[in-house]
């Protein structure tokens, strides 16, 4: 009888621990994908003052080509999460998000015309709507216990997409035009987005499962009742909060892409060379801290990680607006890197637990919007307050939109977050 009852035992561990090895590769290619997903905007973001400086484009007309990609993914977001909650085939919706992240790059290879950048730019926030309420809930759900790290995990992947795309593309563009470099820079994307759909194009959540699909996945939901699933969402006084602060967060990290290397270029004289140098050592300090937050956030909680990151990030802000034009400036740089890059997943892992499971993708999908909203908005303010005051004056800007951020977080509810 013992035998025979430990069997079964035996058989369900065995199995639970091949479940985990493959949820573990899967989160590994996933982040993969991730960082092609940062790869992208990473390079045009060094590309910026390049074709500003061809098409004759002041602060502001660059501030509106980044104003009008966010826009794009803000409005693309809710229905990018509807899909992930009623539809699933994770690996299919991966694939081709980063498909179509990609791809207006190499269109934008070919256009003359400011217009035309717009609506590249604009195609490639609709891409990017699809990632995260596709990617972020599933890695969610299959580490319950340590969503927190994994979570970092995959933030690690878009940093490290963050930190070396500027480092390549800047090497490039020392041998190649910038249009040469993005008709050649699609090809990554479509390697990536082929091995999505080779290895997790079988991944859904729906009834019909597979063998990697793990036993907490929620069904997939019929659209009435995802109707009510969303109603109640939007009543959901955590996710408001953690909306609108990752939305300040947002405009800070989005708008200092925008105007940094532009600073660097422009008022240090920097070569394209050290600007992605310096973009580099941004990235990659928020590449080391994301797992150490994670960590933290798992073993001590969401709340103290989230406001001691974004306090620091406004003092950093504030002294780089003082460091001007000294080599003090880079240094803050990359401190600025560590602390603000550190807290995206925790706020991600903090808003899934805040919210019912079968409406992960479009907790995600809400949040991503949100803060695609702010990224449209601080780019467009930023060139406005860098054409009347300065590129320096930029960076005050900044501190407020994360002291504001800040704010927020200090309103969560109690239970929001887990307890250490």
């Amino acid at each position: 009888m013992k035998s025979t009852m430990a069997a079964p035992a035996a058989d369900a561990a065995q199995a639970a621990q091949g479940t985990a090895t493959r949820s573990f590769k899967e989160a590994w290619l996933i982040s993969l994908g991730h960082s092609l997903t940062h790869w992208y905007p990473a390079t045009f973001y060094l590309l910026l003052p390049i074709i500003g400086a061809e098409l004759g484009l002041s602060f502001s007309q660059i501030g509106l080509i980044m104003t009008c990609q966010y826009i794009a993914g803000a409005v693309a977001n809710l229905p990018g999460g509807m899909l992930v909650d009623t539809v699933g085939r994770k690996g299919l919706l991966m694939a081709v998000s980063l498909f179509w992240v990609g791809f207006p790059y190499l269109l934008m290879g070919f256009t003359h015309s400011y217009l035309m950048l717009l609506v590249c730019v604009m195609m490639v926030g609709i891409g990017n709507s699809l990632w995260h309420p596709t990617a972020i809930p599933t890695l969610a759900r299959r580490y319950p216990e340590r969503k927190g790290l994994v979570l970092s995990l995959h933030g690690m992947g878009g940093n490290a997409g963050d930190a070396i795309a500027p480092l390549v593309i800047g090497s490039l563009l020392t041998l190649l035009s910038w249009r040469e470099v993005v008709m050649l820079n699609v090809v990554p994307g479509l390697f990536m987005s082929a091995l999505l759909l080779v290895f997790l194009g079988t991944l859904q959540l729906g009834p019909k499962r597979s063998a990697t699909a793990t036993a907490d996945e929620p069904a997939r939901q019929s659209l009435a009742e995802y109707g009510r699933g969303l109603r109640q969402l939007f009543r959901n006084r955590s996710l408001v909060l953690l909306s609108t602060s990752g939305a300040f967060r947002a405009m800070t990290q989005n708008a200092l892409l925008t105007f940094l290397p532009l600073y660097l270029a422009r008022e240090l004289g920097y070569s394209i060379m050290l600007v992605g140098a310096a973009m580099f050592a941004l990235q990659a300090a928020g590449l080391a801290a994301a797992p150490i937050a994670g960590h933290l956030s798992d073993r001590l909680g969401r709340r103290s990680v989230v406001m001691t990151s974004m306090a620091m990030t406004a003092v950093v802000l504030v002294f780089m607006a003082f460091a001007g034009k000294s080599v003090a400036f880079i240094v803050f740089v990359a401190v600025l890197g560590f602390v603000l890059y550190a807290i995206r997943p925790v706020i991600q892992a903090w808003l899934l637990e805040s919210t019912p499971k079968n409406m992960g993708g479009s907790s995600i999908g809400i949040m991503f919007g949100a803060q695609a909203l702010g990224s449209s908005i601080a780019p467009l303010i930023g060139g406005m307050i860098a054409d009347h005051y300065g590129l320096g004056a930029t960076f005050y800007f900044l501190a407020a939109t994360i002291v504001c951020a800040n704010l927020l977080i200090v309103l969560m509810p109690r239970d929001g977050s887990p307890s250490p």
